[in-house]
């Protein structure tokens, strides 16, 4: 077999590995997206009345069915994954393993570990700041008024959604590694 052919089948394997990387970042995305949603949804009713003229039912039910909507598109993508890494079914996940072919486990773990302290502290130090920003986004979207855009109010939203999912992804890749090594020994 070819030098490829081995690496191929190699990254073929990590790819089965159960329980396939993704549930816990998952997880905590949805109860973001639901905390998020919880917090706006005063806002867009407000602004969906003056600006819009929406009933506030209407909009209510619209962010309602999107939660769930998310909800079961999260469940079933997750599902996918399990399963493809049981073998049951095949799942192409196009992500990047320089990481992981490159570093040992150790190494691996302790960047995970570094990343997941910084990404949490992070994201907890600019969260209300983040809410505060997309709070003040949603009548500057409905109005279409670009002169009440924060640009810094923006920047501070844009950190605290990627020390977020650097956290999130972090602490997924933790609690899964550790899975499969208990379950492997």
């Amino acid at each position: 077999m070819s030098r490829s052919g081995v690496r191929a089948s190699r990254h073929v394997e990590e790819d089965r590995q159960f329980p396939a990387y993704g549930p816990i970042e998952a997880v905590l995305g949805y109860l973001l997206f639901y905390v998020i949603v919880g917090r706006v949804t005063p806002a867009v009713v407000t602004v969906s009345e003056t600006v819009l003229d929406l009933s506030p039912s209407v909009i209510r039910l619209g962010l309602a069915a999107a939660l769930w909507f998310v909800l079961a598109v999260t469940v079933i993508d997750q599902a996918r994954r399990q399963l493809a890494a049981l073998g049951f079914l095949t799942y192409e996940d196009l992500q990047l393993r320089v990481w992981s072919r490159v570093s040992p486990w150790s190494l691996r773990t302790a960047g995970y570990l570094l990343a997941f302290v910084a990404g949490t502290a992070v994201a907890a130090a600019t969260f209300e700041a983040a809410v505060e920003a997309l709070l003040s986004l949603i009548p500057v979207v409905a109005t279409i008024d670009a002169g009440a855009f924060d640009v810094l109010a923006f920047s501070l939203m844009v950190v605290f959604f990627l020390a977020y999912s650097i956290a999130a992804h972090a602490l997924d890749r933790l609690v899964i590694d550790g899975i499969r090594v208990l379950t492997a020994g």
